[in-house]
């Protein structure tokens, strides 16, 4: 069966997602919500979602002040975040580029990022955009670090960076990023060529990494199904063009 980049992508995310009580997603952020609320369905409701600006999947009353209060309890077990700028040591760049505080380019801010960087256990990168202008070697300010000091209380971190032509699990005791796997249509050598920094390969080199699975047709019947359905109340854009396989950016299983 047919699929679009966009259900490719939530795939990949909802595997990573599998079995978790509480699933926390921040704004602009729809294929992470519509990955959390696969989960969701396929959980049979037991995994709760909440995703910030939406009334019908969302049960916080308060916007952010709730989700941060309900990581320092440690009653989240995933977020998502992005970044102007990604590095291989997993600190993620919200502030601009050049030297702060006469930064070239600024961007939105950091809103809370290092704080539940450290406290979600399972934190998922996600960028779409997978070109060394945004996979840096290191960013130029650091809004979120990746790793921190032994002394210092971390119960949270990065699991894996997800982009547009693959996926990278985080090593955190090497404190780099491992190529998990390659999605259809891209290959290793393009990845090393469009990534800013270094990252390990598994054992067996290139040859080992394997292309990345594609949807089943039983999950692809959720997204197009009731995934799509609940999804569009907060981006009805996203929700009219991600699950109807448009003609120019559909693979095939």
């Amino acid at each position: 069966m047919s699929y679009s980049q966009q259900e490719l992508l939530i795939s990949v995310v909802a595997r990573m997602l599998g079995g978790l009580g509480h699933i926390a997603v921040g704004v602009s952020s729809p294929i992470p919500g519509s990955a959390a609320l696969l989960t969701r369905e396929l959980s049979g409701g037991r995994t709760r979602v909440s995703i910030l600006g939406s009334r019908d999947n969302n049960s916080f009353t308060d916007g952010g002040v709730e989700l941060f209060d309900c990581a320092a309890q440690g009653r989240v077990d995933a977020f998502f975040l992005s970044g102007g700028q990604i590095d291989g040591h997993g600190n993620v760049n919200l502030v601009g580029v050049g030297d702060y505080p006469t930064s070239d380019v600024r961007w939105s801010g950091c809103f809370g990022s290092a704080y539940l960087y450290l406290l979600v256990p399972r934190v998922i990168l996600f960028r779409d955009e997978h070109t060394p202008r945004v996979l840096v070697r290191d960013v130029d300010f650091i809004s979120a670090p990746g790793s921190s000091a032994p002394n210092t209380y971390r119960k949270g971190g990065p699991h894996a960076l997800v982009t547009g032509k693959c996926l990278f699990l985080f090593d955190k005791d090497r404190k780099r990023f491992r190529l998990e796997s390659v999605h259809p249509g891209h290959t290793v050598g393009e990845v090393t060529d469009a990534t800013g920094f270094d990252f390990d390969l598994p054992d067996g080199g290139a040859e080992a990494v394997p292309e990345t699975p594609p949807p089943s047709d039983d999950w692809l019947a959720l997204l197009r199904g009731t995934v799509a359905g609940a999804v569009a109340e907060t981006y009805p854009a996203f929700a009219a063009t991600a699950f109807s396989n448009p003609p120019a950016d559909t693979l095939s299983a």
